[in-house]
């Protein structure tokens, strides 16, 4: 018997329809959630230029890059342990020995980004190489000069220092580099990011690091949610990286966490080995219905003529330009349904099973912002399936651990 479960904001309609407060970096970077790949969930330290090297040509050689996964990032580990003789960061001269100017041509020469990894502190997490505190202007010069494109700023051994004042020194010292450099906040949600890091920064941490497993998966999550109304054009609430292909979860539960994590606008930053992925893998990822959601765009389609007109209906161009990030709107014991607005009166949405065992769940359209006559058609993001004339509510059958996404357009 399938179940309706309870909504959680009585006047979510309107909740949809509002507008982010998020204040756009003044670099103008981030319309969209960033989409790349990271180093730290797969390899963690053990890296060197000959895989990140292998990774920016597999983003290219597996068509992820075609998609939009334009930045290659490395995390912790890639610096020496002290600054050079003038003070500045450099590279570890055994892992890197080429230097990140470099390493950043290379990534540069496959239509590619090149990201790295700095600390709001004394030291990074790892502690194998330096912080940036009180050497905001000189590294940021640095990286500009080396070509960098994104740093992730951790927050580790801060001196107990105010988040605030550490984050805001470096986003200035950025925006004076000469370079427009994407700056993704990583705070771990400890002080609220999310209501003061939009005027300064493209995307913040709200959760703490995620594991490779369905129940870190479904906590990061859950703690993300309730941070939906700073998010918008410009900067991103990020629940972390995606750990699809890494492993801890099944196909169904990989397939789950890609559709919540495009559906909440966060950002989508690979986590594994790209370069040994299995077809599985490669699938969930490469999905250019559920990327559309989270982009607001349609990425080099495969399809026929005619299949292809009816896609477009769904995916244009306007499909998202709003940047509203979706919410979990009902819930029934571990029966959910998470719903985002979308343009000219959509709604993309996904059904849930976190419990157990099989279950039907129902989405009602009072519950998602859709009036309870609306006649929509209904587009199954991972069959590729349409069914139409749906009215009033829809509902499907999950296993455990699976889910349903669609987006659902008003006749």
């Amino acid at each position: 018997m399938a179940r309706t479960a309870a909504p959680l904001f009585p006047f979510f309609f309107l909740l949809l329809s509002s507008t982010s407060p998020a204040a756009a970096q003044k670099n103008r970077l981030g319309r969209t959630p960033q989409m790349g790949w990271n180093s730290w969930n797969h390899f963690g330290c053990k890296i060197d230029e000959v895989i990140i090297r292998k990774i920016a040509d597999a983003m290219v050689d597996t068509g992820l890059a075609k998609l939009g996964y334009e930045h290659v990032n490395l995390d912790d580990c890639w610096a020496a342990h002290d600054r050079d003789s003038q003070g500045n960061l450099a590279a570890n001269g055994t892992t890197f020995p080429s230097g990140m100017r470099a390493l950043a041509d290379y990534v540069h020469g496959k239509g590619l980004k090149l990201g790295v990894y700095g600390d709001a502190g004394l030291r990074t997490c790892s502690r194998i190489q330096p912080g940036s505190l009180g050497y905001e202007d000189q590294d940021a010069r640095t990286l500009a000069a080396w070509g960098i494109d994104y740093l992730k700023y951790d927050n580790c051994n801060n001196q107990n220092i105010s988040p605030l004042t550490r984050y805001n020194r470096m986003s200035e010292a950025l925006m004076n580099s000469g370079r427009d450099v994407f700056f993704s906040l990583c705070e771990w949600g400890v002080d609220d990011p999310a209501t003061w890091a939009g005027s300064f920064a493209n995307s913040w941490r709200t959760t703490e690091d995620i594991k490779n497993t369905w129940e870190s998966m479904t906590d990061n999550a859950d703690k993300n949610d309730k941070w939906a109304p700073y998010a918008g054009p410009g900067g991103w609430n990020d629940p972390d990286m995606l750990e699809v292909g890494n492993g801890g979860m099944t196909i169904e539960e990989n397939r789950c966490h890609f559709s919540i994590w495009a559906l909440v606008k966060a950002p989508l930053i690979i986590g594994c080995d790209v370069s040994s992925m299995s077809p599985e893998t490669k699938d969930i990822l490469s999905n250019q219905n559920v990327i559309a959601v989270n982009q607001g765009r349609v990425t080099s389609p495969k399809w026929s003529c005619e299949k292809l007109k009816m896609v477009l209906s769904f995916t244009d161009s306007s499909l998202d330009k709003l940047g509203v990030q979706g919410r979990k709107v009902q819930q029934d014991g571990e029966l959910e349904v998470w719903a985002g607005r979308l343009s000219r009166g959509r709604v993309a949405l996904v059904l849930w099973n976190r419990g157990p065992a099989e279950a039907s769940i129902t989405a009602s359209w009072s519950n998602i912002g859709l009036n309870q006559s609306a006649v929509v058609d209904a587009h199954d993001l991972w069959t590729d399936e349409v069914t139409s004339s749906v009215q009033g509510n829809l509902t499907n059958k999950m296993d455990s651990h699976a889910c349903k996404m669609y987006v659902l357009t008003p006749k």
